[in-house]
């Protein structure tokens, strides 16, 4: 690439400061332009922290700017259509936070969008970004652990005191199959290769947080006799494992999604009937490394880790897990 991608951002979100940021200062393809605010103040003082040079006191503004290439959109799940759509018909190429829409219908509109304006679009999904992922593919597909039989995941933490979140509003895409349950179902598509073709959930809706979906346990069905077994919450003891079940041996990914950043932090371990070992992976920026993949696709026109299909059959799945835990049915996608 002959030159970095600008980027911009919209809004002042948590996820934006503490992980995006950071990651576009340690990419090599990135560079951060401008941030905007409903809320000018705000996006200045975003601005002056982290080096950004120029502030906007709308979306809007920023969408005008001729000096962005790209929009990173960390919104709460409502706005990721709207913004998504309005910023390809900018012309700016659209990275959004996970999950991608509020189901698939609207995440098909976002790429179909993004499409007809000739800009990229992706669904930001840091960990698919890190070496590891790859890793463990190359461990399944070498049949050390034998015949893929099935995946366990979990990402559940505690943040029900905080009832204003924006996590506990129905209306705006709250609960934690958005939130975190996402992970483990993305992780298993992604090591399966296939798209699940029925879904079951059980999940607590609380009538304290909107009646959002506070804990999911669910089960997928894959094609060839293969499930996913998750459970996912936002009112639970923190946990972020992800386990592969083979005939002969599994994997097990202690921090499967985010990691300690010390040295091993990033590894996994695989046992058969050879042992237990332990795979060192090195502890990258994932944020980092999606930034250049994003980039690389952007001004490169390279084929990205994740395609905008790829969101759209994640929300497929998604919508289908939602169904089944508010009929409490099986659903066939």
């Amino acid at each position: 690439m002959s030159r970095k991608l600008r980027w911009g951002i919209l809004g002042c979100a948590g996820i934006a400061k503490r992980a995006f940021i950071p990651g576009v200062a340690d990419s090599q393809s990135g560079t951060l332009a401008a941030i905007a605010s409903r809320d000018l103040d705000k996006a200045k003082e975003t601005a002056a922290e982290f080096g950004i040079a120029r502030a906007y006191g709308s979306y809007e503004e920023l969408l005008a700017d001729p000096e962005i290439d790209a929009v990173y959109i960390p919104l709460p799940n409502h706005l990721h259509k709207e913004w998504t759509i309005r910023a390809a018909q900018a012309g700016k190429h659209v990275l959004c936070e996970k999950p991608a829409a509020l189901n698939a219908h609207e995440a098909a509109e976002m790429a179909e969008a993004c499409r007809a304006a000739g800009v990229h679009f992706a669904e930001a999904f840091m960990y698919r970004h890190h070496p590891r992922y790859r890793m463990i593919k190359e461990v399944i597909d070498s049949g050390e652990i034998g015949a893929l039989r099935g995946v366990h995941g979990a990402f559940t933490f505690n943040g029900a005191a905080n009832k204003q979140n924006v996590r506990y509003r129905q209306d705006w895409g709250g609960g934690s199959l958005y939130d975190v349950g996402c992970y483990p179902i993305s992780a298993a598509r992604l090591l399966i290769g296939a798209e699940p073709i029925a879904a079951t959930v059980h999940a607590y809706f609380s009538p304290e947080h909107d009646n959002v979906d506070m804990m999911a346990s669910g089960l997928l069905e894959f094609p060839g006799s293969i499930a996913l077994t998750f459970d996912c919450g936002m009112w639970a003891a923190f946990r972020n494992t992800l386990e592969v079940l083979g005939t002969d041996g599994f994997i097990e990914v202690p921090s499967a999604y985010i990691y300690p950043k010390e040295p091993g932090g990033a590894n996994f371990f695989v046992t058969t009937k050879a042992g237990r070992r332990e795979v060192e992976v090195s502890t990258v920026n994932q944020y980092a490394l999606q930034a250049d993949d994003f980039a690389r696709a952007a001004l490169a026109g390279a084929a990205p880790v994740a395609s905008p299909a790829d969101a759209i059959a994640g929300m497929r799945a998604l919508d289908a897990c939602l169904e089944s835990a508010r009929t409490r049915r099986r659903i066939i996608l």
